[in-house]
C-alpha cells in the first residue's frame, strides 16, 4: 500500500468569527493515518461535531473508519489527533489523498444525565431515565444486545425522563447499551456505553430448595444400614381373611 499524502485543504472553518480547525500535522503509520489538528474557540464550552473527509469522493461523505477525537461531543482545545484506518476504509490503496477535518456546533438532540453504566441492572426491572432535552423530536429509546435489538419504546415526547422495562426473558450479559434516536431523524442517534444485565434471583439462591428437598429425603429414606449407607425396608405382606 503506497500513500502520498497531500496537506491540501488543511484549514476548515466552521460558522462564526472565531472558530477554527487548524491541521498541524498528518503522518502514516502502519494502515493508519494520523491527523494532528487544534481547534481554536473563544468558548472553551462549546462542543463540536467533527468528521473526516477524504478527497477520493471529493470531500463528500466522512470518512468512517476512525477514532480519537472525532464525532460529537468534541471539546475545543489543542494538540487534538484523528486515527484513521485507510485499509479498512479503502483496500490495498494506492495513490494520492487529501484530508480535511470539518465540523460544527454540536446541540445534542438529547443528553444523558446520570445514567450509570457501571451499575449492573437486573432483568425484570426497569431503568429510570433522565436527559437534557435539545430538540422538540420525538425519540426512540431501545436496549441493545451485542448488535441486536432486545426490547424498546418508540415515539416518546421528548420531555427529559422515561422508564424503560428490561423484559424477564433477557439473556444476561456485559454487552448491553442503550440506542436513542431522534424519531424524525434517523441521523441523529445517541449510544451508551456498554452495561451488564444480570438475573432478578441469584442462581446459588435458586438452586439452594432443591438441596434442602433432597437432602431432606436423603434423612427420611436413612436406616440403620452401615454408615454412610441408607438401608432398605421392606414393608410386611398384609394378613388377608381366610376363606
Amino acid at each position: 500500500m503506497r500513500v502520498f499524502l497531500l496537506i491540501l485543504g488543511c484549514l476548515s472553518f466552521i460558522p462564526g468569527l472565531s472558530q477554527t480547525i487548524t491541521i498541524k500535522k498528518v503522518e502514516l503509520a502502519g494502515e493508519n493515518i494520523i491527523v494532528h489538528y487544534d481547534l481554536d474557540d473563544s468558548n472553551p464550552n462549546n462542543e463540536y461535531k467533527l468528521e473526516l473527509y477524504g478527497s477520493n469522493d471529493n470531500f463528500i461523505s466522512p470518512l468512517k473508519n476512525v477514532k480519537g477525537d472525532i464525532g460529537p461531543e468534541v471539546k475545543p482545545g489543542v494538540n487534538k489527533k484523528v486515527e484513521w484506518n485507510i485499509r479498512k476504509e479503502y483496500g490495498n490503496y494506492k495513490g494520492r489523498v487529501a484530508l480535511e477535518v470539518k465540523g460544527k456546533v454540536y446541540i445534542p438532540f438529547v443528553k444523558l444525565q446520570n445514567f450509570n453504566t457501571e451499575k449492573k441492572y437486573k432483568r425484570g426491572t426497569s431503568i429510570n431515565l433522565g436527559w437534557k432535552p435539545g430538540s422538540p423530536n420525538p425519540v426512540n429509546i431501545e436496549l441493545y444486545k451485542s448488535g441486536q435489538r432486545v426490547h424498546g419504546d418508540n415515539g416518546l415526547p421528548n420531555n427529559g425522563s422515561h422508564t424503560l422495562y428490561i423484559p424477564s426473558n433477557t439473556k444476561r450479559g456485559s454487552d448491553y447499551r442503550l440506542k436513542i434516536t431522534d424519531a424524525r431523524n434517523s441521523e441523529d442517534v445517541l449510544y451508551t456505553n456498554d452495561f451488564t444485565v444480570k438475573p432478578k434471583v441469584p442462581l446459588l439462591l435458586k438452586l439452594f430448595p432443591i438441596l434442602a428437598i433432597g437432602g431432606a429425603v436423603a434423612t427420611l429414606t436413612g436406616g440403620d444400614g452401615p454408615a454412610g449407607k441408607p438401608s432398605e425396608q421392606t414393608l410386611p405382606d398384609p394378613d388377608f381373611p381366610n376363606n
